[in-house]
């Protein structure tokens, strides 16, 4: 498909027209934690250490009823403690305690120390006779992906799902150039983003997350530093450039999240064995179909009409553009955060526009003609 960053520009010189050259106002807000410093070792006053005693209390003895979720290492109960605080209580498998451990002390040592309203809080830990469990906010409306599709559930609106999305990518945003220094998540996914009780959306599972000093580019050359790691990440949302072997930067996550983007727009599941080969994988369908000029015919049939055509060209640009297949063509979180905030804010005055017209019709858009020349993309 060529090269996606090329259009990039395009959108910046309309977002610097529309809102002007600015940082998001909410970014603003959270830089007062910022640079955050990482001791040598954890001290024990940042992270409240549980007893085995007081988890099993608090979740009546792991009881099957305060069961919310099931993972592969791991199930996750609801749980009560200090007389009335609600918490959700990840408890790994007995089995799985010894191929989890350096992954548990990971995310302990980086939820102990981040602070962000975009990342879920950790509460406290427990690694006690042989327990490894983590102790979180309870977030209660779930994962993304549960209110994609696959559930019972009703559909989201396009304007939620917007302000889902631009919460995660401010909290990716904060790992990747928040801290002193840059942690990078490798498992972005929607089931790792969780939606509070006002749905603000929150990134999760750091298990398998990766830190290096600042800045991410050398003195010399502006060529992203990659990190060798051993291979972690879900299919269909792993950086191809990565699965070949070319070590994990940041743009690893910008790659996963461009794929949660397609997935938010579409409701489809990124792998699905039950669709043809053609269609199997969502950023093949999705390159596909951009190509074709078709991309509004595969988007949520909820979301059809709902969708102004402004907002959509944006949200699909900043999307393709993410899913490169050349990791130096993708764009920075940063930039990736304020496309989105300005395809909501075209939404938003779109709809204003059409509630001057009739205060009493709902807002519909007919279909969008929407096309990209691969001669857009290339160099």
């Amino acid at each position: 498909m060529g090269n996606p960053s090329y259009f990039l520009p395009s959108c910046f010189k309309v977002f610097t027209r529309t809102a002007g050259n600015r940082k998001s106002e909410k970014s603003k807000g959270n830089e007062k934690h910022a640079r955050i410093q990482y001791p040598a070792a954890l001290p024990e006053e940042i992270c409240r250490q549980f007893s085995l005693t007081e988890i099993t209390a608090a979740t009546n003895n792991f009881h099957p009823k305060y069961l919310i979720a099931v993972g592969y290492f791991e199930k996750v109960f609801e749980g009560i403690v200090d007389d009335g605080h609600v918490v959700a209580v990840r408890r790994f498998n007995p089995d799985s305690v010894r191929a989890v451990f350096n992954e548990f002390q990971t995310e302990v040592k980086l939820l102990c120390q981040l602070r962000h309203q975009h990342l879920v809080s950790l509460i406290g830990f427990c690694n006690d006779k042989d327990e490894l469990i983590l102790v979180y906010e309870l977030m209660k409306n779930g994962t993304l992906c549960h209110h994609l599709y696959g559930s019972v559930y009703d559909p989201l609106p396009w304007k939620q799902r917007l302000e889902i999305c631009i919460g995660a990518a401010r909290g990716l945003h904060y790992l990747h150039t928040g801290a002193k220094h840059t942690v990078i998540h490798r498992d972005v996914k929607s089931t790792n983003i969780l939606l509070d009780d006002k749905w603000v959306s929150k990134l999760s599972n750091l298990m398998f997350a990766k830190m290096r000093p600042q800045p991410s580019y050398s003195n010399t050359s502006n060529v992203l530093k990659r990190i060798d790691s051993r291979l972690a990440g879900t299919v269909g949302y792993v950086d191809p450039e990565y699965l070949g072997g070319c070590g994990v930067s940041e743009k690893c996550d910008v790659y996963s999240f461009g794929v949660v983007l397609f997935e938010v727009l579409c409701a489809r599941k990124v792998v699905d064995p039950t669709l043809e080969e053609y269609e199997l994988r969502l950023p093949d369908w999705v390159r596909h179909c951009i190509g074709k000029g078709t991309i509004y015919n595969i988007i949520d049939p909820h979301l059809k009409g709902k969708i102004a055509p402004e907002c959509f060209k944006i949200f699909v640009d900043i999307a393709y553009c993410c899913i490169s297949e050349k990791g130096d063509t993708r764009p920075e979180m940063g930039e990736v955060e304020l496309m989105l905030e300005l395809a909501l804010e075209m939404q938003e005055k779109a709809d204003s526009q059409m509630r001057d017209i009739d205060p009493h019709s709902e807002c519909m858009y007919g279909e969008i003609s929407f096309s990209i020349s691969v001669s857009d993309y290339s160099l």
